[in-house]
């Protein structure tokens, strides 16, 4: 029998979970940083309610409509093979992501240990912490070590399925991540030229946008949401029946946002504060934080507990990736849960190697990028948009009158909204950032 949600929050949290994780946390302050600031954050949200809220729903009711892993949801809800490769190809993405996801989330669970130690609360200058990341990572026993062992606390997560694991982690989670993520917004505030980080994420240079900052605000709204790798095709397969979507959906979107934001407010005011350029890229969280951390009171403490919350909000990301491909193992082949999480762990794990190798041993392998640049833009910037896409074409052309009745919400302007999203704006959008990617115009 197939396990559901025990509860309408229960839901809620798990979304949000995936959606918070190093998505919020970790990549929107690093891409709002390297795009331009406030006028990034404006194409995000509209990138949000044009594609990214209706490819949520649509994914959702995927899910809830056929309670079936991706490429078996496609197949049922179309009688095509040609689809069922469709779901598959989101299968694929979200193995690939959680691959170089562990990576990431590997340094977060090293910089736990670092907390640990206390060697975050001795670091007093930008290029301290800068040194400090820079000679961590180019550590290959270090990255490689703590992908490993965090991959190793995912698989006891999913061991324990969807309630008892999923479930009730997200729920922990989330409230005391919220504690002290705002802990450092205040901290982050009080700190001297605070107020630039803050005039940088809310003053809008619209010089700044071209169609690389749309391409990547638009890559941001699907990899923060966990869209197009059959994450939400899966977490809609967990709903009940009688749970309504829109309502559920459009909180994780909100909450999402809202934390998104204040983690910028978080790491902004420490960046123009401390003299680091806000174009640091992926390593800007780990080179900003450690001087918060020396500076306010009772540093030590809170170091502890945030990269504990950084590690836990990951793992809540990480299975949220595995557990698409989990599903379809114990779908399509019956295999039982513990042999289907480990056989994805063990592929992810051996993936993800070249990623964490990346910054040492592998830092240029095509294109001037070392792998982990490369399989993180492929996968987020083409793999996730078309995953994307095969599903509002899915729930717009395919099957339109079905699943907008699965919404279950009468008012007009929700159907009216879902219908037109998902039959001609999320497409169409869609469509051309992919040909700009392919050099078209």
């Amino acid at each position: 029998m197939r396990e559901n949600w025990k509860s309408r929050i229960g839901f809620i949290f798990a979304a949000l979970g995936s959606a918070v994780g190093l998505g919020s946390i970790w990549r929107f302050p690093y891409v709002v940083g390297e795009n331009g600031g406030a006028a990034f954050i404006l194409l995000y949200i509209l990138c949000l309610l044009l594609i990214g809220f209706p490819v949520l729903l649509s994914e959702i009711v995927i899910g809830k409509a056929t309670q079936k892993s991706p490429s078996l949801a496609f197949k049922e809800l179309t009688k095509s093979d040609i689809w069922a490769k469709a779901g598959k190809m989101t299968l694929i993405t979200g193995f690939v992501i959680s691959s170089f996801y562990s990576v990431v989330a590997g340094w977060g669970l090293g910089y736990l240990i670092e907390a640990i130690k206390g060697n975050l609360t001795t670091i007093e200058t930008s290029t301290q912490a800068v040194s400090r990341f820079t000679s961590l990572s180019a550590n290959p026993y270090w990255c490689v070590g703590f992908h490993f062992i965090f991959l190793v606390l995912a698989v006891a997560v999913l061991f324990s399925g969807v309630r008892k694991g999923i479930e009730v982690g997200s729920k922990i989670m989330m409230p005391l991540l919220l504690f002290v993520l705002g802990v450092l917004v205040i901290n982050g505030l009080s700190m001297p030229d605070g107020m630039k980080g803050v005039k940088f994420l809310f003053s809008p240079d619209f010089s700044t946008v071209t169609p690389q900052v749309f391409l990547m605000a638009l890559g941001q709204a699907f990899f923060t949401l966990s869209l197009g790798q059959g994450t939400m095709i899966i977490y809609g397969s967990y709903l009940p029946k009688k749970d309504k979507v829109f309502n559920n959906c459009g909180i994780v979107v909100i909450l999402n946002t809202c934390i998104a934001i204040l983690m910028g407010v978080a790491i902004f005011t420490a960046v123009f504060s401390t003299g680091i350029e806000p174009t640091s890229g992926p390593a800007l969280l780990f080179e900003t934080l450690p001087l918060v951390f020396t500076k306010i009171s009772g540093g030590y403490f809170f170091s502890i507990l945030f990269f504990l919350l950084v590690t836990i909000a990951a793992l809540t990301s990480e299975i949220s990736a595995l557990e698409p491909m989990i599903a379809y193992l114990i779908d399509r082949k019956k295999m039982a849960r513990k042999k289907a999480v480990l056989l994805t762990s063990i592929g992810a794990f051996i993936l993800g190697v070249p990623s964490a190798l990346s910054f040492s041993l592998l830092t240029n392998v095509a294109f001037n990028m070392s792998f982990f640049d490369l399989v993180s833009f492929v996968s987020i910037n083409i793999l996730v948009p078309l995953g994307g896409l095969s599903a509002v074409l899915l729930v717009g052309w395919k099957t339109k009158k079905h699943l907008v009745d699965l919404l279950e919400d009468k008012h007009k302007s929700v159907q009216w909204y879902f219908t037109v999203c998902t039959r001609y704006v999320a497409p169409v959008l869609i469509g051309l950032i992919l040909l700009d990617l392919l050099g078209v115009y």
